[in-house]
């Protein structure tokens, strides 16, 4: 058989050829730290799942509507309008089998072969793999640090716009780094958006993992709600990551082609999984609290420690469960340089913490000096983050 050619522009997820090595060191009887899976180890809240348990004993395990069934869009829109201020309804949702067929779905409804599309690097590696694949051109715009946070370089990112920029993908609340706006720059990033009449994808997967709960979404300002698509996901709220359930939230004539190549794609979402999603929603909040409560000792733990490594300094994000260190330091003094697969694979070995590299996360950027890892909490208990990034304080020190 003959490949397509488009194939070869095709990218993957590379956090799963680092839990292979991960899986292979604890084969050969290493524990494993595991930082480099963006999982959670938290049960999906128990409401949740009764009423998945409940929706199929009542039979509802069929096909059902393409754009997903009224109730959850219906909840969708009203949770969506009391958190960021705006005035959906459920015309403006289509219910996706999670949160990664928006991206590839967004694109397909707006990018034409050669749109320029800009997104972020370091950045979820789906967002380049996707804008290869399907045609387009990735225009990189970079994550920077700004003292205590990570944010985006907005004065780069308006200088890559060209007249083929159509498209703008933006993580507010940030894989890998936790990064997110200001409110001066999300006001920034909104004028821009409006200026040059670019379409935008709102990546807010980790809204809801927030730590102080001030949570804001640049869909509330002026000119946004009609330029933009939300991606919404249950994965991390309601720790459903291997439920596949989430949805895009945008204009309605954009959403209605999302349900026509849900027809064509996967017909519709699970629609006992869809009633789960009703209950998330709608029903007991505790479960949902529990998490983010439980991530945050988490983060607390861990940044801790690593900011008493030698070597090694770490932003505390207030979002996201993920933390981005700066390992340059580190990684000269035990002389590995720019080698960062040479560098995990020696912690691994010597810590059995596991984890991903920038390299991970999009191609680098010229004019990049500094190293980092990317380090997820949400798979590993407060125990294991002392015990496994203890091991790493004593490798450095």
């Amino acid at each position: 058989m003959r490949i397509a050619e488009s194939i070869s522009r095709l990218g993957t997820e590379t956090a799963f050829a680092v839990a292979a090595r991960a899986a292979a060191h604890a084969d050969s009887g290493g524990k494993v730290y595991p930082f480099h899976l963006g999982d959670l180890n938290m049960p999906t809240s128990q409401n949740v799942q009764e009423a998945a348990i409940k929706a199929m004993r009542d039979g509802k395990t069929g096909y059902c509507p393409p754009a997903g069934i009224a109730p959850l869009r219906d909840a969708l829109a009203q949770d969506t309008n009391a958190k960021r201020g705006t005035a959906y309804s459920m015309e403006n949702v289509s219910v996706q089998p999670g949160g990664k067929p928006v991206i590839s779905k967004f694109l397909m409804a707006l990018m034409n072969p050669g749109d320029e599309v800009l997104c972020p690097n370091p950045g979820f590696p789906i967002y380049e793999s996707q804008i290869e694949f399907l045609g387009g051109k990735v225009l990189p715009y970079p994550i920077i640090p700004a003292g205590d946070y990570f944010t985006f370089d907005l004065d780069a990112l308006e200088k890559r716009i060209t007249p083929k920029t159509k498209l703008l993908i933006i993580n507010d609340y940030h894989n890998p780094t936790g990064a997110e706006l200001s409110a001066a720059e999300r006001e920034r990033m909104a004028a821009i958006a409006n200026r040059h009449n670019l379409s935008v994808l709102l990546d807010e997967a980790y809204f809801e993992t927030h730590y102080d709960d001030k949570a804001t979404s640049l869909v509330s300002l002026p000119g946004m709600l009609e330029r933009s698509v939300l991606l919404y996901t249950f994965s991390k709220k309601f720790a459903m990551t291997g439920w596949r359930l989430g949805a895009a939230i945008g204009p309605k004539e954009v959403i209605d082609i999302f349900n026509k190549i849900n027809v064509n794609y996967e017909s519709c979402t699970c629609q006992f999984v869809q009633w789960a999603g009703v209950e998330g929603l709608t029903g007991d909040q505790s479960g949902a609290k529990k998490i983010v409560d439980t991530l945050r000792e988490r983060r607390d733990v861990a940044v801790d420690i690593l900011n008493g490594t030698p070597g090694v300094t770490c932003i505390k994000p207030n979002a996201s469960f993920y933390l981005y260190p700066d390992v340059t330091d580190l990684m000269d003094r035990k002389g590995f340089g720019d080698d960062y697969d040479a560098f995990a694979e020696d912690v691994l070995t010597k810590t059995g913490v596991s984890f991903c590299t920038r390299l991970h996360f999009g191609r680098p950027l010229p004019g990049e000096t500094r190293r980092y890892i990317r380090l997820a909490f949400s798979g590993i208990d407060a125990s294991d983050i002392r015990e496994g990034l203890g091991k790493l304080k004593a490798y450095a020190s």
